[in-house]
């Protein structure tokens, strides 16, 4: 089968077979390019994505998605995460926004970026700047301007544009003249629009997480894309969004346990002052990976549970709309995901080294990785936040915070 050759049709979703194949292929690439140092992009796992149409996955089989359940979908981002945790981090956004379009009642032109997205379009996301704006909040720096001409133009400089240089097509958010947030969906590549790679960051590293450069970007009436301004009013709370990451996390776990495995396995030798000469039989380390063992099964087993709350939530939101309730609910399901994960999750990733030797310390090894993609991840949003509000909610009953990051 060729990279192009169709492997679903609208509507439909590829046989697990295929998607097993498709995995393996993501995972392989992941691993040549780290033994290779480290330094190239996925873009042959972009084009595998596209080509399998995985951005559709979610989407109802009627609008011409796999019609994957938010459970299923969710094991599909922690075996992406798995296999490629760049790969899986670049279609965050568009993963949102695939969910947004979906929500009654259906937003303005919806139906033509459905279309896209089941073709096998990727739709990134441009929201985060660096600016002095409060972070959560929806005031940007960035603004749409209508000129005297009557066009509509973007202008503006966006960071963290996660995924946005191997997208399609660009969810764009701004201030209106009216100072109100404004968005649009517009072409990756249209005039005006310069990415750079300048992601500098520790983990993560190859997501295109950098500026975007919105240089009187024209923006056409019917690509307008409302945003709602009061989460769980007219704007969908951050669930998805949040979760997401904590399955990223999770399907680095169970890399992080496959490396822990092969490494003791590999070992030719240990201390003389070991509890045994064969590593295998050493009670100590096969005590360090059982531990690693159990932190990758708790936090797919939480990523799960959760997962399972925010589907009830997105089914009531495409049948009729907001239930606030369970949307509270769905969002207090991912942010506890998040607390109960991040402390044993770095933990496990630091021990992995207690198994290796001094030979698990070179940079060629990159063992490290784990680690730090994990706290990048985790640094999304800060776990003492979440942890204090979850206390909140506990002990005194309140709501969520008004923000995305809920």
């Amino acid at each position: 089968m060729s990279l192009h050759t169709a492997v679903s049709l609208p509507g439909s979703a590829p046989h697990p077979d295929v998607i097993t194949d498709l995995l393996g292929r993501i995972s392989a690439d992941h691993r040549r390019r780290l033994d290779d140092g480290g330094h190239e992009p996925p873009s042959l796992g972009v084009e595998l994505v596209k080509a399998h149409r995985v951005g559709a996955a979610p989407l109802d089989r009627d609008l011409g998605g796999w019609g994957l359940s938010t459970e299923e979908f969710f094991d599909l981002v922690m075996a992406l995460g798995e296999a490629d945790p760049d790969l899986a981090h670049i279609l965050r956004v568009h993963f949102s926004v695939v969910e947004e379009l979906q929500r009654a009642p259906r937003r303005p032109n919806a139906e033509r970026w459905i279309a896209v997205v089941a073709d096998g379009g990727l739709i990134g996301g441009v929201t985060s700047e660096q600016s002095t704006n409060q972070v959560g909040g929806q005031t940007y720096d960035t603004r749409l301007i209508r000129t005297d001409d009557g066009r509509l133009i973007l202008r503006g400089r966006k960071y963290y544009s996660t995924g946005a240089q191997y997208s399609d097509h660009l969810r764009v958010s701004a201030q209106g003249d009216d100072g109100a947030p404004v968005g649009a969906i517009i072409p990756a590549d249209r005039v005006g629009v310069v990415h750079t790679d300048d992601w500098d960051g520790i983990g993560q590293r190859h997501t295109g997480s950098g500026t975007t450069v919105l240089d009187d970007v024209v923006v056409h009436d019917d690509e307008l894309f409302p945003l709602g301004t009061k989460v769980g009013v007219d704007r969908p709370r951050g669930a998805l969004l949040q979760l997401y990451l904590h399955a990223i996390a999770a399907g680095i776990l169970r890399s992080l346990r496959t490396d822990a495995v092969a490494l003791v396995r590999g070992r030719q030798r240990s201390y003389t002052f070991a509890t045994e000469a064969s590593p295998t039989a050493d009670p100590q380390l096969l005590q360090v990976v059982g531990e690693i063992d159990a932190v990758a099964y708790a936090a797919s087993a939480v990523v799960r549970s959760a997962a399972r709350e925010l589907g009830v939530a997105l089914q009531a939101a495409r049948a009729g709309g907001f239930d606030h309730e369970l949307e509270h609910r769905a969002s207090v399901a991912a942010a506890r995901v998040k607390v109960a994960i991040e402390e044993p999750a770095l933990r496990a990733a630091g021990r992995i080294f207690d198994v290796g030797g001094a030979s698990a310390i070179r940079a060629s090894a990159n063992l490290d990785r784990h680690w730090r993609n994990l706290r990048t991840l985790f640094s999304h949003n800060p776990t003492v936040y979440k942890a204090r509000v979850l206390g909140d909610v506990a002990v005194n009953h309140a709501p969520l915070p008004d923000s995305s990051f809920f």
